[in-house]
């Protein structure tokens, strides 16, 4: 299984501090049978700084050390790229890094709402050849408040994420049924963890997997799973037909 949304190098962001926490998380992650982990620190967010020579330094020794204690996973480059109408430019001249070196870009909207400038940017990365997907997109409050601006987005040709702890309920019961929501309005398509460290933002991806089993969504299971692996090749992703969400239904999650 490949997660495609990760913290776990070391110094980088508000994810793994040390190489010993680095070190524990791909314990983790061997023992949750993950076999591949796209590396996503943030980029372009206010709070730190971008550095992918850092990045790049930092992903080598850890694959090394992965090599040394021949461990069954393999970690890829990627970024959590924060909207910003310099994306498109800095994708193509190498300032920001897509997932695993393919045609996918992980976005993170400001987590407040979704910016009147996001369909234009979203456009724009399109017309260059890159597919954006939408990070953890049931924990932006204005997804949450109104999810049809999430397919909105998906319209103009954006795809999205859940957070595997969003669905086991780690973020709390509004946000577990918002990620329900979606999902079974065919508008997430992409699984990641998330993880930052072990206590307060583990992995919890077979939680979430196990969650969606027991609510016998076993199609959207395969369907992200599929779609992970998706990215590694750098494949088209499989798709569903997008559907209406009531608003009495929505109203309704939250009685």
């Amino acid at each position: 299984m490949i997660d495609t949304h990760a913290h776990i190098l070391a110094g980088l962001d508000d994810g793994a501090d040390t190489m010993e926490q680095t070190k524990r998380l791909l314990e983790k992650a061997v023992n949750e049978q993950i076999t591949g982990i796209i590396t996503t620190p943030h980029a372009f967010h206010p709070n730190f700084t971008t550095d992918i020579p850092a990045l790049q330094r930092q992903l080598k020794l850890t694959n090394d050390y992965i090599a040394e204690q021949n461990l069954p996973i393999t970690l890829y480059s990627g970024q959590e790229c924060r909207l910003t109408e310099k994306l498109p430019d800095l994708l193509a001249t190498g300032g920001a890094l897509t997932l695993a070196g393919s045609q996918f870009v992980l976005l993170e909207l400001p987590s407040s709402g979704v910016p009147g400038y996001t369909v234009p940017i979203i456009q724009k990365l399109i017309t260059a050849g890159y597919v954006p997907i939408i990070a953890h997109a049931e924990r932006n409050q204005g997804i949450i408040e109104k999810p049809e601006r999430l397919k909105k987005l998906l319209l103009h040709g954006a795809l999205a994420q859940v957070t595997a702890g969003s669905i086991a309920g780690s973020f709390g019961k509004a946000i577990q049924k918002t990620a329900m929501t979606l999902i079974d309005a065919n508008l997430i398509h992409v699984y990641g963890s998330d993880v930052h460290n072990l206590e307060t933002r583990p992995f919890l991806f077979n939680e979430g997997l196990d969650y969606l089993e027991k609510k016998n969504r076993h199609e959207i299971i395969d369907i992200m799973l599929e779609n992970n692996d998706r990215i590694l090749l750098n494949e088209n992703m499989h798709v569903l037909e997008p559907q209406a969400i009531s608003k009495s239904k929505w109203w309704n999650m939250f009685s």
